[in-house]
């Protein structure tokens, strides 16, 4: 098995995707499959492709139907044998596997096999541009910068999140415009909330993953005021939340319950006005050109596809490695969808504590499984298999090109403050709305999410960039989606100019230019911190 880094890279009218020992790519650009490594025994239907169809390069004709975004075995693949994709192993055959037939998880299972960690090994000294880029941003009195203005009303428990919803709802454009007409600087007052809270350990890892999100939200610089609501019996304590997290009461941080105040009527009346009061501090701030290196950027991709970690999350990974050399920090997270990938990052995390804590990570999900009776390869969705992804191994491989190939420089738990310039691992779960909380929660002010199989997600405070991995895809859900990077598969575009396009848009939408996701009003009620542990 070759177990170097998986290396991605597009030329103008040539796919090429490549682990070292590199591999020789083909054309794509009027041929029905992509072949993505030389050691590869399966290719990808570019198209839906009927039986009998002649691949010339390959010499092999289809047997059956096989979907657009779906593999063809080029040769016979013996029943144990490895299947590889971007000359990597993705599973091992169930039965005998003729050339020209469809590879799918009908005739492909999970296995065991050694993975070539070596630690370090592909690590790079950083090429750091001589002259950033810039971005129109928001700078806080803290030192912190931002990319929206928004006042937040967060809870600590379920039983607050009505009222919390009805006070965000007094200050919403769409219904009630006059509330905000006086502060158009203000992007708006959202509420943030949730399903936990209380029934749970009082000196539980749910309740500190709770906590730390809440204060990484509280904290955020997306926000110029926060006002906190709790019921008042609740397990997390608004006092416990202040003092175990390093968080004190000021104008911009307020808290209260429904119980001291009296009820619902009057948690509702004081809550608008307190944030009423806020409004004129929030309406002061100015955009200014802030160099790059203060976004750090969320990497997600949901519904994925065949397609994904041929197109769009290779170009990701291209924006990212721009990023970094700009001085700016992304954030790679959803551990199940690193699974059978991860060699590929300890290779290149900047030390072997960084590689050891990654495989740290790795180990209690396995472990987690098995207490949950589960198995890794739940994942892929059945989305993510009519799109053409097989198995975890093979999603995985995909999944890790949105990092692009920057030095991993560390790894991080759920929720928790990204400390290091560059490319960070944080430990999150792949449903993507839980995912992307923590990546909030630890510092993310901008979200790029890549999917292929469609996706109306959107994120508050941090705006959420959504790029198409297909063609068919952007013309079909055009309102949902930022960029199309179909166009790499289609032959029209190669993916180094596809990510220099994508880190262009991370600037401008960081400046204030909204995404489709905030036009439609997404982002409230995809807040869901990460639930782990008995509920009582």
């Amino acid at each position: 098995m070759h177990t170097a880094r998986l290396a991605l890279h597009q030329k103008k009218g040539r796919i090429e995707v490549s682990s070292e020992p590199s591999g020789q790519a083909n054309k794509a650009t009027t041929k029905v499959t992509i072949r993505l490594h030389a050691a590869d025994n399966v290719v990808i239907a570019r198209k839906q492709l009927v039986s009998g169809t002649l691949l010339a390069d390959e010499q092999v004709s289809v047997v059956g139907l096989i979907p657009a975004g779906h593999k063809i075995a080029t040769r016979t693949i013996e029943a144990d044998e490895a299947v590889r994709r971007y000359g990597q192993i993705i599973g091992f055959a169930t039965q005998v596997i003729k050339p020209g037939q469809h590879v799918h998880t009908h005739n492909l299972k999970m296995g065991d096999f050694e993975r070539g960690h070596a630690f370090c090994s592909d690590v790079r000294p950083t090429d750091y541009v001589a002259a950033p880029a810039t971005f129109n941003g928001i700078l806080r009195a803290n030192g912190q910068v931002a990319t929206r203005n928004y006042i937040a009303v967060l809870t600590t428990v379920n039983c607050s999140a009505t009222v919390a919803r009805a006070i965000a709802d007094h200050f919403r454009r769409d219904t009630n415009p006059a509330a905000l007409a006086a502060y158009p600087n203000v992007d708006g007052v959202i509420a943030l909330t949730h399903g936990i809270g209380c029934g749970m350990d009082s000196e539980g890892e749910a309740l500190a993953i709770l906590r730390r999100t809440l204060a990484g939200y509280a904290r955020h610089a997306n926000f110029e005021s926060v006002l906190i609501i709790g019921l008042g019996c609740e397990t997390n304590q608004i006092n416990s939340l202040l003092s175990t997290q390093g968080l004190a009461e000021s104008s911009h941080l307020r808290t209260f319950t429904i119980q001291d105040t009296g009820g619902t009527r009057k948690t509702v009346a004081k809550g608008i006005s307190m944030v009423t009061e806020m409004l004129a501090s929030a309406n002061k701030v100015q955009r200014q050109p802030l160099p790059v290196s203060h976004l750090v950027v969320g990497l997600q991709c949901g519904g994925s596809d065949g397609y994904s970690g041929i197109t769009a999350n290779p170009a990701l990974g291209a924006a990212v490695d721009r990023l970094v050399r700009h001085g700016g920090s992304a954030i790679l997270s959803e551990t199940p969808e690193i699974y059978g990938a991860e060699h590929l990052l300890t290779r290149r995390a900047v030390s072997a504590g960084v590689a050891g804590k990654l495989l740290e990570r790795v180990s209690w999900w396995e472990d987690y499984c098995v207490r949950q009776k589960a198995e890794m390869n739940n994942n892929p969705s059945a989305g993510n298999k009519a799109g053409g992804l097989s198995t975890i191994l093979e999603k995985s491989l995909g999944a890790v090109a949105k990092s692009g190939s920057t030095n991993l420089v560390d790894v991080l738990e759920y929720a928790a403050p990204v400390q290091v310039k560059g490319l960070s691992f944080m430990d999150t779960p792949g449903y993507d709305p839980v995912s992307a909380t923590g990546q909030v929660a630890g510092g993310a002010n901008l979200i790029c999410f890549t999917t292929g199989r469609g996706s109306a997600y959107g994120c508050a405070p941090a705006p959420s960039l959504k790029l198409a991995t297909n063609t068919a895809l952007w013309q079909r859900q055009e309102e949902d989606i930022d960029i199309n990077c179909g166009g790499i598969a289609d032959g029209d575009v190669d993916i180094d100019t596809m990510g220099e396009q994508i880190f262009r848009l991370m600037i401008e939408t960081a400046s204030g230019v909204k995404t489709k996701s905030e036009l439609h009003g997404y982002g409230q009620s995809e807040f869901v911190p990460w639930q782990i542990g008995v509920v009582m």
